[in-house]
């Protein structure tokens, strides 16, 4: 890390302005993300066994991460519109709650973390609109980059 940041989205006046990317060379890239969802033991129990009253829960939490990967360059700003090339979605227990982690892969000349912690955002929010009939204080986060590969600045974990 440099003493001496570079904002790459700020133009010479100060002004944002999307990153110019197009001379990089396309690589390979991944990124991991997670969220938790602390729930109720009842309410767990319930999504687990599929058995919540709004239906199958966990494909409908899948199904939104996979939506909002792909969607990211319209909710982030001056993030790059990205072919990817794949986007993995899963919930596991967890000791409080559950555990939301997507894993989101590209050939690209720029990285996809951000299609990775919105996917988990959004598919946070989806099992917050599953459940909250059910359980009103259920508590979304941390929400959090577990890892990224790929790119100039190479392998990232952490």
């Amino acid at each position: 890390m440099s003493d001496d940041p570079v904002f790459s989205h700020l133009d010479e006046q100060g002004e944002m302005r999307m990153v110019e990317v197009g001379e990089k060379p396309e690589t390979m890239r991944r990124a991991v993300a997670e969220a938790h969802v602390r729930l109720s033991p009842e309410v767990r129990r319930s999504l687990l066994e599929g058995s919540l009253p709004k239906g199958d829960a966990l494909a409908a939490v899948r199904l939104a991460g996979i939506m909002a990967a792909k969607r990211t360059s319209e909710l982030i700003p001056l993030c790059h519109p990205l072919p990817l090339s794949g986007i993995d979605v899963n919930v596991a227990p967890s000791s409080e709650g559950v555990s939301i982690a997507a894993s989101v892969r590209t050939t690209a000349r720029t990285g996809v973390e951000m299609e990775a912690m919105v996917a988990v955002s959004v598919a946070s929010l989806a099992l917050y609109d599953m459940v909250k009939g059910l359980d009103r204080g259920a508590v979304i986060g941390p929400i959090r980059l577990l890892e990224k590969t790929g790119g100039k600045s190479g392998d990232w974990r952490r």
